[in-house]
């Protein structure tokens, strides 16, 4: 996604950070696999750090974009005791929803790569970069409207 922001010159007006929703690879740097598939796709990643989100966060964002519908339900939880829960509830979409190809296969989850081969992160991979295209389209069009 920074990616992208970067080449339609949005870098400056959109910020992208990454939480989880449990806390088990809090502090954690991403999957090894995970840095590889992106590497060899081009992508420069810096060091990162996995945190949890919190219902706290949601004063700080207008979009929260969770990956699958186990992610969905947990920030749903979390959005209902946010401090303006409607407002934490309409921030909450799912990152194929901007892919028509998964809108239109009725599969909006990313699914998990992590127990299964490297195939399955350049999988991911794609269907993230057709994703984010989509939202990339959205977010212009919201910055356009303010």
């Amino acid at each position: 996604m920074r990616t992208l922001l970067d080449l339609a010159g949005l870098s400056e007006r959109v910020v992208v950070d990454s939480a989880g929703t449990g806390e088990w690879h809090v502090g954690d740097d991403m999957d090894a696999r995970s840095r590889s598939t992106l590497a060899r796709h081009g992508y420069e990643h810096p060091p990162h750090t996995a945190k949890q989100f919190s219902p706290q966060l949601f004063a700080e964002r207008d979009l929260v974009v969770a990956i699958d519908h186990g992610h969905l339900s947990r920030l749903t939880q979390l959005a209902r005791v946010a401090d303006d829960p409607p407002e934490a509830l309409d921030s909450l979409v799912l990152l194929r929803s901007f892919d028509p190809l998964a809108v239109a296969s009725g599969d909006l989850d990313v699914p998990d790569p992590y127990y299964g081969g490297g195939r399955g992160f350049d999988e991911v991979l794609a269907q993230t970069e057709r994703a984010c295209a989509g939202l990339l389209t959205a977010l212009a069009e919201r910055i356009r409207r303010r």
